[in-house]
């Protein structure tokens, strides 16, 4: 089973290249965020055509999360709870039992904005949301954009940004009770040395100068944990295909045993 995570930066101008990558990839669920569309907008007869099922919750010209799946799935939570105000930036779906979710969260604009502590709060009740699945031993995945680098090795300049958004204590204690709670980040259990990064700003060649930061994760709790077999950012995704421009995001993608 191949799993993955990947914020598109606008499903309808980003289309094709999907579709590029679905049919090259093969995956069998895929958390979408940043789709900047409503539902009703949302491309489903294409992505139905290219094999999967989708649920999504969109929101015009910002936010929005999705699932695919090759399988029937079923929605379990669109939003997360008393945090609406933000957007739509949480979608669950049941998939052959396995609960899957997807998020964006909240960027937080810089420390001294009024959305960074509107930020804290999200994701304190998104961990709280999560914790559940977790406590009762389920096969759950919690992936997407979380707008956030865990420690120095996930940003290419930490020395330099350290204190400022995405590299502050605060955050990394945040998306630490996550993982307090039973959720376990993948990537970093199969590559615990690897300096590796799924985000690059279009500015200034950030991608060719390895000027990155690892910001997107599928985290997963310990049954479906136990059953990886290899992780990878999909960085060839970040580079144009047949003239489509890509994401700012690459792929990040699980195999399943």
């Amino acid at each position: 089973m191949r799993i993955a995570t990947w914020n598109v930066n606008g499903v309808r101008a980003r289309l094709d290249f999907v579709l590029h990558w679905l049919r090259e990839r093969q995956p069998d669920v895929v958390g979408l965020q940043e789709l900047k569309v409503t539902d009703e907008q949302f491309p489903r007869a294409e992505i139905e055509a290219a094999g999967y099922q989708v649920v999504t919750h969109g929101q015009k010209s910002w936010n929005g999360v999705a699932v695919l799946a090759r399988e029937p799935l079923t929605v379990v939570q669109e939003g997360l709870p008393g945090q609406e105000d933000f957007g739509a930036r949480l979608i669950t779906a049941d998939v052959g039992g396995l609960e899957f979710t997807t998020i964006y969260c909240p960027n937080g604009k810089s420390i001294g904005h009024d959305d960074f502590p509107r930020k804290l709060a999200w994701i304190d009740a998104l961990a709280e949301h999560a914790a559940a699945a977790a406590a009762d031993g389920r096969a759950a995945v919690l992936c997407g954009d979380f707008n956030v680098c865990p420690a120095a090795i996930d940003s290419w300049n930490e020395a330099g940004f350290a204190g400022a958004i995405f590299h502050t204590d605060e955050e990394r204690t945040r998306f630490q009770a996550l993982l307090d709670r039973g959720y376990i980040d993948v990537f970093r259990a199969q590559h615990p040395d690897l300096q590796a990064f799924s985000w690059w700003d279009y500015r200034g060649g950030a991608f060719h100068r390895k000027h990155g930061l690892r910001i997107d994760f599928l985290l997963a709790t310990a049954s479906v944990a136990a059953r990886v077999r290899s992780v990878e950012i999909d960085r060839e995704y970040r580079k144009k295909k047949d003239e489509l421009v890509a994401s700012d995001h690459a792929p990040v993608i699980a195999d399943l045993d």
